[in-house]
């Protein structure tokens, strides 16, 4: 039995171990000078590899797009296997206040390499720069050819290709249909001059509205104010569940910004109004009652028309009324979108419907099997993608070194 894996990221080579683990002789093919180039820059170089979330129907929910489908293979492959998998290839992890999990030298090489050491010590053979040019099925046997016309036979393949248009385009020559893939996971591009100059600024939490059309968005989390915008991990939220809708908007839309969540308008109304009873002589500006960055406390207070000299004192309740407005319903106009890091990631790809996810088998081309963001598939961000990666790499490299090929429906 010879296996193909078109893909040297995180699912082509889970599924590569998984199916050498089973005794098949498997190949992988990588077009890039080396493999598994997204996991050493992921988590800013540490590699997130999943979340402290173990309860698929509890996990799901992180995925704006594949999550109905990914409930049942969580239940045979989810985030408590993958660190038992790792921890007992001596890989060492540790989970973060916010549930994240990291291995415990903060290093990404560390995945890396227990994923090639691994792959070598199974005897999978490892081509890099060796991108594939057509994938075909003749009867029973693949046939893989490769750009410099080379081509291999094998029983099964998998394609593992990201979000490469050529996994696509294989796909597609296999009878699959393709949703456009667009961007997930990215920060907005916003000029206001209440942000200017506030970069490195966070606060949190913050509570984010998002009106796209009629869609409507909300999430709460950390927000921290970039030179060009906004990032943080709850707007990378509203970013992934709002993708397709801010795509045809041509990423212009408004976002309302809560920037104290904890409180309700009547609750703010009564502390101010304490403070200006309290410290009646003070400056409003430099004298920040609440708790935010005093620089964007300044800042947010200028933008209603207040003045730096201005004392808690003179304010009257008209102005109050719009401070209250700017903390809790700031509007921002989204003018465009930036990339979070090197990290792309995407939702669309092969239709969900057209593959088993017992087995991550091909419905339309019997053993043809797919794992990772080929898929259209896509989590926020925390480690939900990688463990969406290895969870379907892991079902497709058993279930692709398996002899029998499962019975397809009729198309």
């Amino acid at each position: 039995m010879k296996v193909v894996v078109i893909g040297g990221g995180a699912a082509g080579f889970f599924g590569a171990i998984c199916a050498a683990q089973a005794g098949v002789e498997v190949t992988l093919l990588e077009a890039g000078q080396n493999c598994l180039s997204k996991v050493l820059i992921s988590g800013g170089g540490r590699c997130n590899v999943t979340h402290s979330c173990f309860e698929p129907a509890l996990l799901v929910q992180h995925y704006p797009r594949g999550g109905k489908a990914l409930r049942g293979a969580f239940s045979q492959f989810q985030p408590k296997h993958t660190i038992e998998w790792f921890t007992d290839r001596n890989v060492k992890l540790k989970t973060e206040a916010d549930g994240r999990i990291f291995p415990i030298t903060d290093d990404a090489r560390t995945i890396a390499d227990c994923l090639l050491n691994q792959a070598a010590d199974l005897g999978v053979k490892i081509y890099t720069q060796s991108p594939v040019k057509a994938v075909a099925k003749v009867e029973d046997q693949f046939l893989v050819t490769l750009r410099s016309e080379q081509v291999l036979t094998a029983d099964r393949v998998l394609i593992a290709t990201g979000s490469n248009p050529n996994g696509y385009q294989f796909a597609r020559s296999l009878g699959h249909s393709v949703i456009d893939p667009v961007p997930s996971l990215f920060t907005f591009n916003i000029r206001d001059d209440r942000l200017t100059d506030l970069a490195g600024v966070s606060v949190d939490p913050v509570r984010l509205r998002l009106q796209v059309g009629e869609a409507k968005f909300e999430q709460t989390g950390a927000l921290l104010i970039t030179h060009w915008g906004v990032s943080g991990p709850a707007v990378l939220k509203l970013s992934a569940w709002a993708a397709r809708e801010l795509h045809d908007a041509r990423y212009q839309a408004r976002l309302s910004i809560n920037w104290l969540p904890k409180q309700n308008p009547e609750q703010l109304r009564q502390e101010l109004t304490a403070v200006k009873n309290q410290i009646p002589q003070k400056t409003i500006a430099a004298n920040c009652p609440v708790m935010l960055p005093r620089r964007l406390w300044e800042r947010l207070t200028e933008a209603v028309g207040i003045q730096k000299e201005r004392r808690w004192a003179e304010l009257s309740n008209k102005t109050l009324n719009q401070l209250i407005q700017e903390l809790m319903q700031g509007s921002y106009q989204i003018s465009g979108k930036g990339v979070f890091k090197d990290e792309f990631v995407t939702c669309g790809g092969v239709n969900l419907k057209e593959i088993n996810f017992k087995t991550m088998e091909s419905r339309c081309c019997p053993g043809l099997y797919f794992a990772g963001e080929v898929l259209d598939i896509d989590g926020v961000t925390g480690g939900f993608n990688f463990q969406s990666a290895w969870t379907t790499g892991w079902i497709a490299g058993n279930a692709s070194a398996k002899v029998s090929v499962s019975v397809h429906r009729p198309q």
